[in-house]
């Protein structure tokens, strides 16, 4: 089975990019950031372990993690973001593994991994790593199209991720989704005949 690491910028067209492979190719797709999230839930090892290092105040009146009450801490502190992630990320980088073993077993042949993190997390999973490019201008386009941001969050969003240097020089193969979408998926059917 293939394993592709599937990552880019806010705006590139990541999401569509997943949907075409998983209806063209039959890919199975897993997003970490939603994988990260339901390790996180009420009963979770991952679970046990947040509330120990950072204690009951980060918790709601239910009793689950209060997403904004623990981001106010991790986000204030690079080494308290660097113990989050460190409970975090080999929990999902554990759980993907096992999900692709299982996939495989199923006689699935592509498998499509996609998270904002990948250049750093998670690249020991896969295959290859595909930086999903657009320009700026279509950035912001689409994310003014479909999340009717403006331009200001647009910038601060940008101005938040890794520059596109860091992009390229960590994946393997850059697909260009800046213009028609038939373009992209010639480039996703030409990369994939290899």
């Amino acid at each position: 089975m293939k394993v592709i690491g599937i990552t880019g910028g806010v705006g590139s067209g990541k999401s569509r990019v997943l949907a075409y492979l998983e209806e063209a190719y039959g890919a199975v797709i897993c997003q970490m950031d939603e994988t990260a999230r339901s390790l996180q839930k009420k009963g979770t090892r991952c679970f046990e372990r947040i509330v120990e290092v950072f204690g009951h105040e980060i918790l709601d009146a239910q009793g689950e993690l209060d997403r904004a009450a623990l981001g106010s801490i991790v986000f204030a502190s690079e080494e308290k973001l660097a113990q989050l992630n460190g409970i975090v990320h080999p929990e999902v980088i554990r759980h993907v593994a096992k999900d692709i073993q299982s996939k495989e077993a199923q006689g699935r042949s592509l498998y499509v991994v996609e998270a904002a993190l990948l250049p750093d997390v998670g690249k020991e999973l896969c295959d290859e790593l595909w930086y999903i490019y657009a320009d700026e201008s279509a950035r912001r386009e689409r994310l003014k199209a479909s999340r009717g941001y403006t331009d200001e969050k647009i910038s601060q969003m940008i101005a938040s991720q890794p520059q596109e240097e860091r992009f390229r020089s960590t994946c393997s193969v850059v697909i260009d989704n800046s213009g028609s979408f038939e373009d992209t998926m010639k480039q996703i059917g030409d990369r994939l005949k290899l």
